[in-house]
């Protein structure tokens, strides 16, 4: 898929407020995951057209973060916590029940594209274990029915309040605004 014109203005918006192109690369990769919801060897290299990188050294990083994904992620992205904390707590048999319920493993997206489930290695709220984030928006306190709900919710159309943070976005609106595409310049600077 073709990066879009809007994406390369976008990019270059971006790549100004940097006083080195090369600090731009995760922005960049929220962006091009934005796009395509996913970073493809398309958007790879575009952001090392960008930042005058090699593919290589793009790809080193958009494989290091498990934030960056390598295949289409879909709408939503269900993460759960399956460290120590949430572990004990029930994460995963959490991570059984969405399975189960969703019919994919880890890192798989739904025929429909709409949910891609993945264990979460630490979520960063053991004091609210166990953790799901859907989008990187936190719920709290899940239990299996619970979070089996919360996505029944969420492919009902409702977008289901986390339990702190912004509303629920689908997982192309939450790259983009991490992309910091939506900020102005000004303040950016």
């Amino acid at each position: 898929m073709p990066i879009s014109d809007e994406t390369r203005e976008t990019a270059q918006r971006i790549v100004a407020r940097y006083p080195r192109t090369r600090s731009a690369l995760l922005p960049l990769l929220h962006l091009v995951q934005s796009e395509e919801g996913y970073v493809s060897p398309e958007g790879v290299a575009f952001c090392a057209d960008a930042l005058g990188l090699s593919k290589a050294e793009v790809g080193g990083v958009a494989t290091f973060y498990t934030m960056y994904k390598r295949r289409p992620c879909g709408d939503f992205l269900v993460s759960v916590c399956t460290n120590l904390s949430c572990q004990l707590l029930g994460g995963e048999e959490i991570f059984s029940g969405l399975k189960e319920r969703l019919g994919v493993g880890h890192d798989e997206t739904t025929e429909d594209g709409a949910f891609t489930l993945e264990h979460a290695e630490c979520l960063a709220a053991c004091d609210f274990a166990p953790v799901v984030t859907v989008n990187y928006e936190f719920y709290d306190n899940q239990t299996p029915a619970s979070a089996v709900a919360l996505v029944d919710a969420v492919a009902a159309g409702d977008r289901p309040q986390p339990s702190r943070g912004e509303p629920l976005r689908t997982f192309r609106e939450i790259e983009r605004q991490l992309s910091g595409a939506g900020v102005p310049d000004e303040v950016s600077a």
